[in-house]
């Protein structure tokens, strides 16, 4: 010892480097079962020698520190203790950063170390300090320790960490481990997130990135002022936990599979792709100020981390109200972009019980009944917290204004002079709602630029602008019936008629200006016209698929299914109409090109042996989804079939939701089979969670894009970080006898940087924040890659089940250590820790219990107000 610590002084003594200390101490001493601590000064372990401080840290050697009873610790399923010979085992001690500020920031983001990228945790015990055991290569363990001593080492989820030590797994808790892990039926292998799935770089790929070639790398996006800074918020992600008590095989029948299948993944019949603004948002930004509004010519980045959802509430469930819903919904979709913003309908219900705010960037109030004081309670919490409200002969209304009733004025067309933000007056014609907007008891404590008051002497004020709160609250309160065209049944004369119509350019005008103020985008775009398919595949299958083909299609070469019917031609003329039942399939493809898709770049990164082999693709379509209806149950397994389209029309997600497809995304709908008595087969509820690990495997293994900060939110999402959602994954299942017919709709926005964010954006700040000079991606490159590694994937879980891929999941996962509430946001505090062998979600309670939750149904957030179910 005498003689080593000589040696670590004269190593110091003479300039060598800290990384290069302490791995040399770790790797000459590891052998004589010493511990490693790594920490603060006044922490330092009694009769432990320091080798090195830095900045009020300590690296320090001490006696040996062993883990021998492991029973209160929360084990990972898939990950059981068994430590290579060159790796070691190590407990990290973290707290919880204090108020909201979260984590502090590293002092050198440009050097950051991730504690997920450096090892592969092991067990974790939640509580003050929270601890990790994991395990980690002699090489990674000095780099965390080191990014520790520098204050440069990243925690997730809040967590700070204050030491790190390695420990000694004593025989007996290893023993008992692996007796434990031999209940399961599920095979229990090492979990090397490395070897999940192979990650040979495709030659024609690699060639192509490194040579810069521009068929493959698509054009850099091209960010407003209000693009995402590279700032990448604490995060760890390949740590999952899994109960003590293992899970046994699920069948097909089990109520908790089908529960989740029909919960998560929802068989909906024309859907193409999960809505990117409708599934789980859990932010971490606050009062962050831009938007989707162009400023003047300028499309700006949605970085607001808010979803980009329109909400309209129109009250109770009347006719009346769905009449008004109806019109509400058709004035806002003839002037927002609708390749940016959904419009939903918010039932009362909802808005009382849904966690709709946080995923809402517009709330329409267009009720015209009084509204219940809990909800205008709910709709002012909202606003106070940077909500954006527009009111329409609502009776909703802000503190230093009251609505008054004015009969003379109802349903009366009226001049009205409107102010817009620069102060320029619009003059039109419109249909006054009956009601004026006077001063209240309490005088406002501001207004904004826009206004608007009848063209008389009392100047009744029919729109007023009332800013809300510290945080960017605002709304707009209109008495102006702005929903309604002038054929609505409530303009009663002729007259009448002929002076709205004059004034409909300008009602618009108005509209849209109240819009833009709001915050939202108001360049209108033509929606484009449907395109044919063109059938392009392998050279090796295309003899067998024209064969087949030739027997299948009737005398006037159509298949038709019970959705649409594919007429199969040598050649495709503008005078065929195309309807999205009805769509001609060009089969001669000898001269096809498209701009945003490129057969060649797909094909030579396609390494698969059976999927997506042969291609349905189309620049325009409704729904990738219907396109495959017809041959799905009827063409050869073996011709694996794939529709990919440029642009989506009608796209639709999870239940009633839309799926938002501007050109940039990468849109697909895949078929799989899968038999019924297979590991995947039992489980088909992971389908989804392994394709949406496909596609932030198939970026980040791509050399030196590894770093790219592409995770996977549960149940089939895809994210940035854990602040904002580029890409969803949708599933519908059929069962046919012993096997199951699996349409698996995926999109992801690759070159688009809205309606969120886009994957070329997150290489491009990349590049800047670290000099760096990788080159933008392509959707056709990554669908390819995409459809490989998912192949992969399907093939290691059928060996080995869920423990095969798992590690490699929980690597990329955002919701390590991640706290939520059991039932409503007053519920009980529990942790996830991981996934059961079913798919849900485990989290560990207060009371050390590790225990299955099912989300509760609700449509905007799958991870609030979660439930325990209850058990036969």
């Amino acid at each position: 010892m005498l003689i080593t610590l000589c040696y670590l002084y004269l190593w110091a003594r003479w300039g060598r480097g800290p990384a290069a200390l302490v791995r040399t101490t770790v790797q000459r001493l590891r052998a004589s079962r010493c511990s490693f601590t790594f920490c603060g000064a006044a922490a330092q372990p009694r009769g432990a020698r320091v080798c090195l401080s830095h900045g009020g840290r300590v690296f320090c050697v001490g006696e040996s520190q062993s883990i021998d009873d492991l029973n209160k610790w929360a084990l990972f399923l898939v990950s059981p203790f068994i430590l290579e010979a060159e790796h070691i085992a190590f407990v990290t001690e973290s707290i919880w950063a204090q108020g909201t500020e979260g984590p502090r920031p590293a002092s050198c983001p440009e050097t950051t170390v991730k504690w997920s990228d450096c090892c592969l945790p092991l067990a974790c015990r939640p509580g003050d300090p929270y601890q990790l055991i994991a395990k980690a290569s002699v090489e990674d363990f000095s780099k965390l320790g080191v990014a520790f001593l520098e204050d440069r080492l990243q925690m997730a989820n809040g967590l700070i960490a204050q030491k790190i030590v390695s420990v000694h797994l004593q025989d007996s808790a290893l023993k008992e481990l692996r007796e434990q892990a031999s209940d399961t039926p599920a095979q229990i292998l090492q979990p090397d997130p490395e070897s999940s799935v192979e990650r040979k770089p495709e030659p024609n790929a690699m060639e192509h990135i490194g040579k810069g070639d521009p068929q493959v790398l698509g054009p850099a996006p091209t960010l407003g002022k209000g693009s995402v800074p590279g700032v990448e918020p604490a995060e760890e992600s390949d740590r999952g936990v899994g109960p003590v008590e293992h899970c046994h095989l699920h069948l097909s029948s089990c109520h908790e599979c089908l529960e989740l299948e029909n919960s998560t993944i929802e068989s909906v019949k024309f859907a193409s792709a999960e809505n990117i603004p409708d599934l789980p948002y859990d932010y971490s930004l606050e009062g962050v100020a831009d938007d989707l509004c162009p400023e003047r010519g300028e499309r700006r980045v949605n970085v607001s981390g808010k979803a980009p959802n329109i909400l309209l509430y129109v009250g109770a469930g009347s006719q009346d109200a769905l009449d008004r819903l109806q019109q509400v919904r058709s004035a806002l979709a003839d002037c927002v972009d609708t390749d940016c913003y959904t419009l939903y309908h918010l039932p009362q219900e909802s808005a009382l019980r849904d966690p709709w705010p946080d995923n809402c960037l517009l709330l329409v109030i267009a009720a015209r009944e009084s509204i219940p004081e809990d909800l205008s309670r709910r709709f002012l919490a909202y606003l106070s917290q940077g909500g954006k409200v527009l009111a329409l002969a609502s009776s909703f209304t802000l503190a230093g204004f009251r609505v008054t009733s004015k009969a003379l004025l109802q349903d009366t067309v009226q001049s009205l002079v409107f102010y817009k933000a620069d102060q320029s007056q619009v003059k039109l014609s419109i249909l006054s709602s009956g009601c004026i907007y006077e001063g209240g008891p309490v005088e406002p404590l501001g207004l904004g630029q826009l206004q608007g008051h009848l063209d008389s002497e009392d100047k009744d004020r029919l729109i007023v602008q009332v800013p809300f709160g510290t945080r960017g609250g605002e709304a707009v309160l209109c008495q102006v019936h702005l929903e309604l065209p002038p054929s609505s049944p409530a303009v009663q004369t002729q007259e009448d008629f002929d002076l709205l119509k004059s004034s409909n350019f300008r009602r618009y005008e108005v509209l849209r200006e109240i819009l833009t103020t709001l915050g939202l985008s108001c360049d209108v775009k033509q929606v484009p016209a449907l395109t044919p398919l063109y059938l392009l595949s392998a050279e090796e299958i295309r003899d067998p698929l024209m064969q087949w083909l030739g027997k299948h299609v009737d005398p006037e070469g159509v298949i038709t299914s019970s959705k649409l019917s594919l007429k199969f031609v040598s050649s495709y003329t503008s005078e065929v109409d195309i309807t999205p039942s009805a769509i001609p399939v060009v089969t001669d493809t000898a001269a096809f090109s498209s701009e945003n898709f490129n057969f060649e770049i797909y094909r030579q990164n396609l390494q698969t042996k059976k999927l997506g082999k042969i291609i349905l693709f189309a620049e325009v379509t409704s729904t990738t989804m219907s396109l495959l209806d017809g041959l799905m149950f009827q063409m050869p397994q073996e011709m694996g079939l794939i529709a990919i389209a440029g642009r989506q029309t009608q796209g639709k997600g999870r239940g009633s939701n839309a799926w938002l497809s501007p050109v940039g995304c990468a849109l697909s709908t895949l078929l799989l089979t899968i038999p019924l008595r297979s590991q995947l087969g039992q489980r088909i509820p992971f389908v989804q969670h392994l394709m949406s690990l496909a596609v932030v495997e198939a970026v980040r293994s791509i050399p030196q894009y590894q770093d790219i900060n592409l995770r996977v939110k549960w149940p089939n999402d895809i994210y940035y970080n854990d602040l904002m959602k580029l890409g969803g994954v949708l599933v519908n299942s059929t069962l046919m006898g012993e096997t199951f017919y699996i349409l698996v709709g995926c999109g992801f926005n690759v070159t688009n940087s809205n309606p969120t964010i886009c994957i070329n954006d997150l290489i491009t700040e990349y590049n800047k924040q670290h000099s760096a000079g990788l080159k933008p991606l392509r959707a056709d490159y990554l669908i390819a890659r995409t459809v490989t590694v998912l192949e992969k994937l399907i093939d290691t879980f059928q060996e080995e089940g869920p423990n095969g891929v798992l590690p490699l999941y929980y690597k990329y996962w955002i919701h390590s250590a991640q706290q939520v509430r059991l039932g409503s946001t007053e519920g009980p505090k529990v942790w996830i820790v991981g996934l059961d062998d079913a798919g849900f979600l485990l989290v560990h309670q207060e009371n050390g219990e590790v225990v299955t939750v099912h989300p509760d149904g609700n449509s905007f957030d799958m991870l609030r107000n979660l439930i325990v179910p209850k058990r036969p």
